[in-house]
């Protein structure tokens, strides 16, 4: 549930004109009270589905489906724990090297370099993208198996 919180002065909220300043847009649960002085507070809540629910729930029905069909769970879960090994071991990595003088210098440099090439490389002219294109989809197709 999305929450919008003002605080908006007093005065009347329609113009000269007979048109209001606010227009309703959805369907939403408002709340107003009277604050100090010629200050008025207002509360609004947004009810209903969002789009980040519906993906995260079909991310989680995904990983039900892949638990369910699996016949060997001691090897997924083995995967998972060293999944999250390698990633505890990677931020260490990275934090060790970042401690060194003079090296994340080097490595944000080298960064640049390979960014500003990429983007010649393949962003851009259009026929470029185009090939980067077709090989992002490639290799899509065959991590799927497609």
């Amino acid at each position: 549930m999305a929450s919008i919180l003002a605080n908006l002065p007093a005065t009347p909220l329609v113009h000269h004109k007979p048109q209001p300043l606010l227009t309703t847009v959805g369907i939403f649960s408002v709340s107003t009270s009277k604050e100090r002085g010629s200050r008025l507070a207002v509360v609004v809540k947004a009810t209903g589905e969002s789009s980040d629910s519906s993906t995260s729930l079909s991310i989680v029905k995904s990983v039900q489906n892949i638990w369910d069909k699996s016949e060997d769970r001691v090897a997924i879960i083995g995967l998972g724990f060293a999944g999250v090994v390698a990633l505890w071991a990677s931020a260490n990595l990275i934090t060790a090297i970042d401690k060194l003088p003079l090296i994340p210098s080097v490595l944000e440099f080298i960064g640049i370099l390979f960014s500003a090439w990429f983007t010649y490389r393949y962003l851009l002219f259009k026929p470029d993208r185009e090939e980067l294109f077709q090989s992002v989809k490639k290799s899509i197709s065959d991590i799927l198996g497609q």
